[in-house]
């Protein structure tokens, strides 16, 4: 064969096996375009956290043509709101599934006895999906991780969906190993503990209601192990904001995707608001200090007064989310109602509303994100609820910290004394010790609020930005949430 011709048969050969190789990349991509997938998830009882899993899930969907998603809602049976919040969600890849209420003997029913009553109804309902497309793994909300054992029925991963912070998740994982090392009694010790995934030792005060509390020794035991269990932790939060605590994670059993945060970035506006939005509208920029405790806060009447004496005489603008405590008994948990406007002149000081009316206005539930993103609002004093911590952040609004109980006391703490981004009016404050907290306390907090240090200010407006900004090209969330999809859709 002369040397032209074994040419011509190389550039023979190279020309076939190149478009076999395109065809194969082409085939590839072909199938990776029409392979899908579908993720069940299962949030905790209650239209809160049902409303920030319904927020992820269109964060998943937005980002990945292929997913699928079906929603699987447990209803307390005190709850009203979850059935309207559900009607009203439509999507062609975004399914929601009310399970059927399950009865109990009991009169006070667990979290985890009611998840396990509705253990057979998961498994029909996910057993009743269509084959197409394929399950590729459970994601339960951080208070359902008893739902594991039915991920595991399907044999398929089990993802945590975990509403609080990375610092926070740190906190409960690593008291967890100290107490099943038998290294940690919190309820009896007065010294501050080494946490990884806080920079500061943590003083008891700050410390979760879980940890220091006997009484909840064995659900913060359960809840913790459950953790542990799950192939992986989904974390509302982002590595901008808490740098520290994810960088504690990095060779941690589990991995970690903080893909925060998740909030409506324009919160909706309903009719219902208007009188509230217009009296904002009225105020100057940045000159009102916003008092609300979440879907769970209220006070006894004499700490209302307290803070009453402490607004008016602070002389600061004032709207004030004032909620009536639900009544007491076996197994409650209810959330606190409005009151009706004739009841407010019998628990205020007398002649406050008439003093204050050109400066404050009070109301029931409050438009949370529409106040915090409206420019007259000055300042949050807030409970320090995960939730509303991001909101305050996202809208660059600076809090004043008053936890109440679950995770607050350490969400307060990482504000004040590790990011700098909030004033104290308490860190260690609790509920359920009916302690009063004095109007001359609440006062400097909310002067503190209102005059805030520029250092401080400056910090709000950096994280306010950076969170913005997480979630596009370039930023950590956006990049772990890849990381995420692309781990789901490995499953398939």
């Amino acid at each position: 064969m002369s040397t032209l011709e074994q040419s011509t048969l190389i550039d023979s050969l190279i020309l076939h096996t190149t478009c076999v190789h395109l065809q194969d990349l082409i085939t590839e991509s072909d199938t990776n375009m029409q392979k899908a997938a579908r993720l069940v998830f299962i949030p905790s009882p209650g239209v809160g956290h049902l409303a920030s899993t319904i927020q992820f899930a269109n964060l998943l969907i937005n980002r990945h043509d292929s997913l699928w998603i079906t929603v699987l809602v447990t209803k307390l049976p005190s709850d009203t709101t979850t059935a309207v919040y559900t009607d009203s969600l439509h999507s062609q890849r975004l399914q929601v599934i009310n399970l059927p209420e399950s009865s109990s003997n009991s009169k006070q029913t667990t979290m985890k006895e009611l998840l396990d009553l509705q253990k057979p109804h998961v498994k029909q309902a996910v057993t009743n999906l269509t084959p197409a497309p394929p399950l590729a793994a459970f994601v339960v909300d951080m208070f359902c991780t008893t739902m594991i054992d039915v991920a595991k029925d399907f044999q398929v991963p089990s993802l945590v969906f975990y509403t609080s912070g990375l610092a926070f998740l740190g906190l409960v994982l690593h008291l967890h190993t100290l107490r099943e090392e038998g290294k940690a009694e919190f309820t009896e010790s007065n010294r501050e503990l080494v946490i990884p995934s806080f920079v500061n030792p943590i003083p008891p005060a700050a410390l979760p209601s879980i940890v220091v509390s006997k009484e909840w020794e064995p659900f913060f035991m359960e809840y913790a192990r459950g953790l542990k269990n799950a192939d992986g932790i989904i974390v509302n939060s982002f590595e901008e904001l808490e740098s520290h605590a994810a960088h504690s994670f990095l060779h941690g059993p589990q991995p970690i995707y903080p893909v925060g945060p998740i909030l409506k970035p324009k919160p909706e506006i309903h009719v219902n608001d208007s009188d509230i939005l217009s009296w904002l509208d009225q105020q100057p920029p940045s000159s009102v200090v916003f008092l609300c405790f979440g879907s769970m806060g209220a006070f006894g009447e004499d700490q209302v007064r307290e803070i009453a004496h402490a607004l008016e005489n602070s002389g600061a603008r004032f709207l004030w989310s004032l909620r009536k405590p639900s009544p007491k008994g076996p197994g409650s948990m209810n959330p606190p109602s409005d009151y009706a406007p004739s009841d407010l002149a019998l628990i205020l000081p007398p002649g406050f509303l008439d003093r204050t009316a050109g400066i404050g206005k009070i109301i029931g539930w409050a438009p949370q994100a529409q106040i915090l993103a409206h420019p007259a609002t000055a300042g949050f004093v807030s409970h320090c609820g995960w939730n509303s911590t991001l909101e305050s952040i996202y809208f660059g609004v600076p809090i004043a910290t008053w936890p109440l109980f679950a995770e607050q006391q350490s969400n307060a703490f990482l504000l004040t004394r590790e990011l700098k981004i909030g004033v104290e009016i308490s860190l260690e404050y609790r509920v359920e010790l009916n302690t009063l907290l004095s109007a001359e306390k609440i006062e400097k907090g909310i002067r503190n609020l209102v005059e805030i240090d520029e250092e401080i200010r400056k910090r709000v407006k950096e994280v306010s930005e950076k969170s913005r900004k997480t979630l596009l090209e370039g930023g950590s969330s956006h990049s772990n949430l890849g990381r995420l999809i692309d781990y789901i859709m490995n499953q398939v």
